[in-house]
This record gives structure tokens, sequence and C-alpha cells, in this order.
């Protein structure tokens, strides 16, 4: 791949590596404790086991994209890595999907199950889950543009070589 179609897809990467290290940050950050009839209970990521696997997707994410950073330019696994990127894209979504039906679940509750919200009582946390979330959501559309950028150059490489 030429330098000048590099330029763009390296920049990408480094956006996807910004998103995905800032959303693990933030989620392994978010921390808040509630007084509820003189109890003292403690919100924090690793009591949910979808914010586990948003922050283990997350990291596994921002190493990857770290390593590509650094991967050779006359690389001949360009359908490997697009395969990856594939993967690690669904796996961002998975991740996404599954913490936005349980941050719906913390902000409103479940009156059918019997769910209180807890956002009124460790609002913190909540923040920061949001903030978590909304950075998740940046490197999944970054990762969606890598995607579309990486299968449009390989389409062209497609093209060129019939001619």
């Amino acid at each position: 791949m030429s330098l000048l179609k590099r330029i763009p897809l390296f920049v990408l990467r480094l956006l996807a590596l910004g998103a995905t290290v800032s959303a693990t940050a933030i989620m392994i950050t978010s921390r808040d404790t509630a007084d509820v009839l003189s109890m003292k209970f403690e919100a924090k990521f690793s009591n949910s086991p979808t914010f586990k696997y948003f922050v283990i997707v997350n990291a596994i994410a921002s190493g990857y994209t770290l390593i590509l950073l650094f991967f050779p330019a006359k690389s001949s696994c360009g359908h490997f890595i697009l395969v990856l990127d594939l993967i690690i894209a669904l796996l961002l979504d998975s991740s996404i999907s599954a913490c936005l039906a349980i941050g719906q679940v913390g902000k409103k509750g479940n009156s059918h199950a019997g769910w209180l919200p807890i956002c009124g009582q460790v609002p913190k946390f909540c923040d920061h889950i949001t903030g978590a979330l909304i950075s998740g959501f940046v490197a999944a559309i970054i990762y969606f543009l890598i995607l579309l950028y990486s299968l449009h150059n390989l389409m062209n490489l497609f093209t060129i070589s019939q001619d």
C-alpha cells in the first residue's frame, strides 16, 4: 500500500486507539458510593459482568490497534488484518450494546421486573459510565470507517490487477 493510502488509515487507527484507551480508563475509574438506610453501598464497574466485558473488549482493541500502528507497510497479510478489523468492530459493537442495555436499566429501572433506577443514588458512577459508552461508541464508528477504507482499497486493488 502506498504512503498516501496509509496516512488516513494511520490517523484513523490513532483515533481509534485514543477512543478505546479512554473508554477503558473512564470505565475502570467509575466508582461512587451511596448511603441507603445508613448502609453504605459502592457502585463500581467490576460489579457487573457486562461492564467487565466492555473493559476487556476495549483493552483488546487498544492492544490490537497499538500493534498495528507499528506493523510494516509492505506486509502481505492485508486480508488477515481486514478480518481482524471486522472482528474487533463486531466485539466493540456487542460490548456497547450490552452496556447500553444495562445502563438503561440503571438509569430508568424496570417496573415490570421490580428493578429500581440507581443513577439517582450514584450519579458520579452513571456519568462515568455514560462517558465511557460515548468514547466506546466513537471507537466503534472509527473502526467502521477503517473497515470501509480498507474494503475500498481492497476493491481498488482487485480492479487494478484485472486490467
